[in-house]
């Protein structure tokens, strides 16, 4: 019985919540309690100026502290410098501080921070501490879901330091910037509900943007995304990243995200 009842409650917030697993962002919600969620994500991008891809590897660990808190560690690795090598990690928090909640809606609110390392070279304008650049983060998101749409955006503060004494941050790139993020998801599949093993299809379109606050240089990506829930335990994300506009040199602005993600719910018994 006590087994069914965790099933039946990982059913109710997998339909609450399933379109807002955003690839490329963070919504208000958190990881539910006393749950593991273990991640992989991958990424194939496109070198500036030649014909190359680069391989990102990022491995991540969250942990639902309770229904308000969670904790996240991550790690980087990538072929940038011409070697595959790990190349730092990180550190996140998560703390949602409002919610509102209605039968077919709610908004929810959260404040978030995060603390990165890393040794790579610093060569690109662009911070990025989530794999290039040594720095933190901390900022503000908020999320509304509507039946089967759900709408989140954040705004952010980044600061990137020296990676190493041997790779500083150049003294004639900003080192400040404010990141702003807006994503839509759409639950298209299936249309009732009828079974706890029921295969969820999603699609995401999200918007990531920085600017440099030093020197007003920008950017602005498009990444659509399609999103699959298995077993409402397991998911699937591919997408694509597409630069729109941009005023600042990046090392990898476009190319493609391959993302797997587990949750192991109700660790405590």
């Amino acid at each position: 019985m006590r087994k069914f009842l965790v099933l039946v409650i990982i059913f109710i917030f997998q339909k609450g919540t399933s379109q807002e697993l955003f690839l490329m962002t963070d919504p208000a919600s958190n990881v539910p309690a006393n749950s593991l969620g273990v991640n992989v994500l991958q990424s194939f991008l496109k070198k500036e100026k030649i014909s190359a891809y680069n391989y990102y590897l990022m491995p991540e660990v969250s942990y639902g502290i309770n229904k308000n808190l969670m904790v996240r560690a991550s790690a980087f690795a990538s072929n940038a410098d011409n070697n595959f090598v790990a190349e730092g990690g990180s550190v996140y928090a998560k703390y949602r501080f409002y919610s509102e909640d209605d039968i077919n809606s709610h908004f929810r609110m959260a404040a978030f921070g995060r603390y990165s390392f890393n040794n790579s070279i610093v060569n690109q304008e662009q911070i990025e501490i989530m794999g290039n650049n040594t720095g933190f983060e901390t900022g503000i998101v908020a999320t509304k879901l509507i039946k089967k749409l759900a709408i989140s955006s954040s705004l952010s503060f980044e600061k990137a330091f020296d990676n190493t004494s041997n790779h500083r941050f150049p003294t004639n790139f900003g080192s400040t910037a404010t990141n702003y993020t807006l994503s839509f998801g759409k639950l298209m599949y299936p249309k009732k509900y009828t079974s706890l093993k029921q295969t969820n299809i999603n699609l995401m379109l999200e918007f990531v943007g920085q600017t440099i606050n030093e020197n007003g240089k920008s950017y602005l990506d498009a990444v659509p995304v399609i999103q699959f829930i298995f077993n409402s335990q397991a998911r699937l994300d591919l997408g694509y990243r597409k630069e729109l506009i941009s005023s600042m040199t990046r090392s990898s602005s476009e190319g493609f995200y391959f993302n797997l993600y587990y949750t192991f719910f109700n660790l405590k018994k």
